[in-house]
C-alpha cells in the first residue's frame, strides 16, 4: 500500500478511497454515500484519555491537540492497516491477524513498534491458550461431577 499512496483505490465492496488528500479529507464513497467522521475517527474521548496518561496530573490538553492527534492516529491506523490487508488479499486470505499487522509495521518501517507487538502478540496468546485449558479442564470436572450418582 505504500506505493499506492496519492491513487485512487477501489476495494471488494467497491468503495472508492482517496489516499492523496489524507485523512482530514478523505473520499470514501458507495451506496451509503460518505462515511461520517465520527466513523472514521477514533473517539476523541478516548484519545484524551489516552494522551493524558502520559502527562503529569495537573496538565491540561487543548482541543486542538486532542483533535490532531485524533487525525494522526487514525491515520496511522488505516495505513498500517491497509499494508496488512494487502498482504492478505495478495495471500487470498480475508482476515488481517495480529502477525499481518507486526509484518505491515515492519514493511512500514516502524520496526521497533513491530519489535514490541511481536512480544505483546506472543504473550497473548500464551495467556489465551492457558485461559483455554483452564477453563476445558473445569468444563471436564463439570461433566465428570454432573455423571456421578450421589
Amino acid at each position: 500500500m505504500a506505493d499506492k499512496i496519492g491513487i485512487n483505490n477501489l476495494d471488494s465492496e467497491g468503495l472508492k478511497y482517496n489516499f492523496a488528500a489524507g485523512a482530514a479529507s478523505c473520499v470514501i464513497s458507495g451506496e451509503d454515500g460518505i462515511i461520517k467522521e465520527q466513523d472514521r475517527l477514533l473517539p476523541i474521548a478516548n484519545v484524551g484519555r489516552i494522551m493524558k496518561q502520559i502527562l503529569p496530573p495537573n496538565a491540561k490538553i487543548s482541543k486542538e491537540a486532542k483533535e490532531t492527534m485524533q487525525e494522526c492516529v487514525s491515520e496511522f491506523i488505516s495505513f498500517v492497516t491497509g499494508e496488512a490487508s494487502d498482504k492478505c488479499h495478495k495471500e487470498k486470505r480475508k482476515t488481517v491477524n495480529g502477525d499481518d499487522v507486526c509484518w505491515a509495521l515492519a514493511t512500514l518501517g516502524f520496526d521497533n513498534y513491530a519489535e514490541q507487538l511481536k512480544r505483546y502478540l506472543h504473550r497473548y496468546r500464551e495467556q489465551e491458550g492457558e485461559r483455554v485449558s483452564q477453563n476445558r479442564a473445569i468444563e471436564r470436572s463439570d461433566r465428570s461431577l454432573a455423571t456421578r450418582p450421589f
